[in-house]
């Protein structure tokens, strides 16, 4: 049975990440950089779970289900302040939004 390498793995998991980084960096909208946010998260885990195959131990699936429970709770704890954020001040563009109050 052929079985993909783990330098597969990590090389995915790196673009992944490269994508995410670059996402945060570079984009404005607030919603844009949670994905990237979120594609980081993903990289992560595809890291954990490549080095649970490659060692055989659990641990590593321990850690992705961690890992996507905070993704999760930080996409609906942001999309609640985005929303709130939006009703507000009708942009979610981070230069604009510098303030929590004004």
């Amino acid at each position: 049975m052929n079985t993909v390498p783990l330098a597969h793995y990590l090389a995915l998991a790196s673009a992944l990440f490269a994508i995410g980084l670059a996402a945060v960096l570079i984009r404005r909208n607030a919603l844009l950089i949670f994905m990237g946010v979120e594609l980081m998260l993903n990289a992560a885990n595809v890291t954990f779970l490549a080095f649970a195959r490659n060692l055989n131990d659990a641990a590593g699936h321990s850690i992705a289900f961690f890992v996507i429970a905070v993704a999760a709770a930080e996409a609906a704890i942001g999309l609640a302040i985005l929303i709130a954020v939006f009703r507000t001040r009708n942009t979610i563009n981070v230069d604009e939004v510098d303030a929590l109050k004004y």
